[in-house]
Formats: structure tokens, C-alpha cells, sequence
């Protein structure tokens, strides 16, 4: 399963007290686990950015869990149990967790309140023709994903940019297209300069 992962500084994550139901109050962990339209950094030759309505299909169809440090043994919440709420708004894919009442997620709740974990990661990989490639007019590439399977949302400790090796074969098929594209324009111009020539000859 080839996943990829992409972290951001999430500057509005917050933990909200809601009613519980019961007189009680209960935590949500409530903010974006990606940004639209920001140019990643550097990932190996090329840069990234997300194009709004990306996760629109992942959204309606996939399964997605929401983990702590992409870590399967600590589910904060599941989309499809009522825990995990996934949106999309002008700035990203806004996210809700419904956290269970344990000690290690009491214990993350505290360190997001105290600052100590402020980043957002999410799990995707690559729906068919749903990523495309171009240069921008600095000369640097760009991959825009514009359609990804969504798999998970985790805060996180540290950045996540693993398995990028995923996208550099992908910019290498793409550059690889490039390259056959450019060299079948210099064909066709030496095709059309040979019958020029040829029609002078002949004129002569």
C-alpha cells in the first residue's frame, strides 16, 4: 500500500468542552489536518500543494481513522463510528475528534493544551489522475494533488514527510513524459525544416 504522509503547523488547533449529554462536559480536539494551496518544503526535487476539494471524495467514501502519531494502537476516533468528523472549508480539511475517555488521550489532550503539540499529519495516497505535475515560473516543480484516498489524521510529535521516494517515482514518470514530449517537438520541426528544404530544391 504505497501511503504517503504531510504534516502542518496547525496555528488553530484547539480543545473545545462540549456537553456531554449527561451534565458533564467532554473534550474535542477540533481544527485542520491539512492547508490548501501551500507550497510544502523541498521533498527530495519537487515541492507540493493541495488543491481545495481534494479530500472531497475521501470525505464521502473512505474509512478514516484519526491516530496519534500515525500510530494504529492509539485510535483517537473513526469517521465511521461518530468520532471523527471530516469537512472541508475555504482553508483546508477541518477535522473534529471525539477522543476516548483513556489515560494516554487524557495525557495528549494536556500536552496539545499546553502547546507542546502543535502539528497535524495526514495519511493519503494518490487517487487514479489525481495529482498533476508542472514547473512554476521559478523553474521549480510542483506536484498539486488535486483527488487522495485518505486514510488517517494523527497530531504528531514531529514533521512526517516519510515515503516521498512514492512521489519521486511518480516526478520521474512524469519528467520522463517530458522528455519524450520535447524530443518528439525537436522531431517534427527537423521533419518540417527537411521538407522546407526539399520544396526550395525543388522550386529551384
Amino acid at each position: 500500500m504505497d501511503i504517503e504522509k504531510r504534516t502542518f503547523e496547525v496555528t488553530g488547533l484547539v480543545i473545545e468542552h462540549r456537553d456531554d449529554g449527561n451534565g458533564g462536559k467532554r473534550p474535542v480536539m477540533r481544527g485542520h489536518a491539512a492547508v490548501f494551496g501551500q507550497l510544502s518544503e523541498d521533498l527530495g526535487g519537487f515541492r507540493e500543494q493541495i488543491a481545495a476539494g481534494a479530500f472531497a471524495d475521501a470525505i464521502k467514501t473512505d474509512d478514516v481513522r484519526a491516530l496519534w502519531n500515525h500510530n494504529p494502537d492509539f485510535v483517537l476516533g473513526r469517521n465511521r463510528a461518530g468520532t471523527l468528523s471530516l469537512s472541508e472549508d475555504a482553508r483546508g480539511l477541518a477535522i473534529e475528534i471525539d477522543p476516548p475517555d483513556t489515560q494516554w488521550a487524557r495525557d495528549l489532550l494536556v500536552s496539545m493544551q499546553r502547546g507542546d503539540v502543535t502539528q497535524m499529519s495526514f495519511g493519503f495516497s494518490v487517487r487514479p489522475n489525481g495529482q498533476n505535475w508542472a514547473k512554476d515560473d521559478e523553474g521549480r516543480v510542483v506536484r498539486t494533488l488535486t483527488k487522495v484516498r485518505l486514510y488517517d489524521v494523527s497530531p504528531v510529535t514531529y514533521p512526517a514527510y516519510q515515503q516521498t521516494d512514492i512521489a519521486a517515482r511518480s516526478m520521474a514518470q512524469w519528467q520522463a513524459s517530458q522528455d519524450i514530449a520535447a524530443q518528439f517537438e525537436a522531431d517534427e520541426r527537423a521533419r518540417e525544416h527537411e521538407a522546407r528544404a526539399r520544396r526550395i530544391r525543388i522550386a529551384e
